[in-house]
């Protein structure tokens, strides 16, 4: 099933969904919301997406999906480069990680 566009699976209450849905309106990108009911029953496409932990948030940008929250941020800062949100040196970027 290769979606095409941007497509974000997450669930309402996630901080790490909060953190990519921030990040995708700062750079203004247009992206399709999908709210995901991971605690009854996970979708066919989340698990397709991520196989391996079965976790959200998971971006799925034509077709590829890429999982874990600031990989998500760091992905968005390199696709729509707007404005950048994490610094580009190595040092500061993990001081800005925590």
């Amino acid at each position: 099933m290769a979606e095409k566009g941007v497509v974000l699976l997450d669930f309402w209450v996630s901080m790490f969904g909060q953190r990519c849905r921030i990040a995708l309106a700062e750079e203004g990108g247009e992206y399709e919301y999908r709210e995901e009911n991971v605690v009854d029953h996970k979708s066919p496409l989340l698990l397709e997406m991520n196989p391996i932990h079965k976790k959200i948030p998971v971006l799925i940008h034509d077709g590829k999906p890429v999982c874990e929250s600031l990989i998500i941020v760091q992905y968005i800062d390199k696709v729509w480069t707007n404005n950048p949100l994490l610094p580009s040196d190595p040092f500061e970027l993990a001081k800005a990680r925590f």
